[in-house]
């Protein structure tokens, strides 16, 4: 009798210990919203997920999506609770303009943190064309109907005192703007990406292509009149044959999260991130870009307190 009773508060023991064991850094459930299967939303998606798991108890659950505005409207359905955006998208989405002009403003979500690049890079092999005001008259590959790509490339235009009709409009993906490059069926494509761009990287290879500047006036009226676009270097040789660096305008890969979650989730899945740079950096190249001034920068959207608070602890208030 004795020892039955020894077994069974053995047995007790042990499912309080099983149970501890499987409540540690497990009683908060994300699913994080990124992009193709073949993009960098989801493979870097999946390294911070693992580092959030790891470091602040979260689990995540990484999932392949159709990018920025899916992640945004995912979050406002509940089904997702974080997401990899662009920072100009998730202002739209914040304004109720342009891409989410039809089902107005979403305000469910909040920013965690700016995360790398995503230069608006402008490519060509025509040297006749060194400006972007080069591009009137010219054939040129401004991305998909209401894509990111596409606002990006009408402020650019815009900002250089053109507009669709100055030019000979072709709506095109990156592969397909590249393959018309080579083909010589276009002049200049614009493609908005975090650099080095594969797609750029193969045509710089085989033709002889090159980036054209988007700076001076063109980038001082681009970022006066939409605050989203920072300014960005594209240092020489990160593409074959680009001898100098490369001015242009960036928006920014940004990390956002549902307005209701908790401060302190938010809080331990931000210094996870932060407090894991350098790890972070081996695994994927873009966490090289990842600092507590790139991510506080260029955001027009109100951080969620949770990362406020963690950026506030190193120094940097945010709104």
């Amino acid at each position: 009798m004795k020892k039955r009773i020894i077994s069974l508060l053995l047995v007790v023991v042990f499912v309080f210990a099983l149970i501890a064991c499987g409540s540690k850094g497990g009683s908060t459930t994300m699913t994080m919203g990124t992009g193709g299967t073949a993009g960098t939303y989801y493979g870097y998606g999946g390294v911070l997920g693992q580092y959030i798991k790891n470091h602040a108890g979260i689990n995540v659950t990484v999932v392949s999506t159709d990018g920025s505005k899916a992640n945004i409207q995912g979050i406002d359905a509940g089904n997702y609770q974080l997401g990899t955006v662009q920072s100009d998208v998730m202002a739209y989405a914040w304004e109720g303009t342009r891409a989410f002009e039809e089902e107005g403003k979403l305000d469910s979500f909040r920013v965690v943190a700016g995360l790398y690049a995503e230069a608006v890079q402008l490519i060509t092999m025509d040297p006749e064309i060194k400006t972007v005001a080069d591009l009137k008259g010219k054939s040129v590959s401004i991305g998909a109907p209401a894509s990111g790509v596409y606002f990006n490339a009408v402020d650019v235009l815009e900002a250089a005192g053109l507009t669709e009709k100055d030019i000979k409009p072709q709506y095109q993906s990156f592969a397909d703007s590249t393959d018309a490059l080579k083909d010589g069926k276009i002049d200049a494509a614009f493609i908005v990406a975090g650099p080095p761009t594969p797609a750029i990287t193969e045509l710089c290879t085989t033709n002889a292509a090159y980036l054209v500047p988007i700076d001076g006036d063109v980038a001082t009226k681009l970022m006066k009149k939409c605050p989203f676009y920072t300014e960005h270097v594209i240092p020489a040789g990160t593409y074959p044959e680009q001898k100098e660096d490369i001015k242009t305008v960036t928006v920014k890969a940004t990390l956002i999260v549902s307005a209701s979650a908790s401060e302190d989730d938010v809080y331990k899945l931000t210094a996870a991130i932060f407090d894991n740079i350098e790890a972070i950096t081996a695994e994927n190249g873009k966490g090289a870009e990842l600092s507590i001034e790139n991510a506080t920068s260029g955001m027009t959207v109100p951080f969620h307190a949770g990362a406020a608070k963690y950026f506030a602890e190193k120094g940097v208030e945010v709104k």
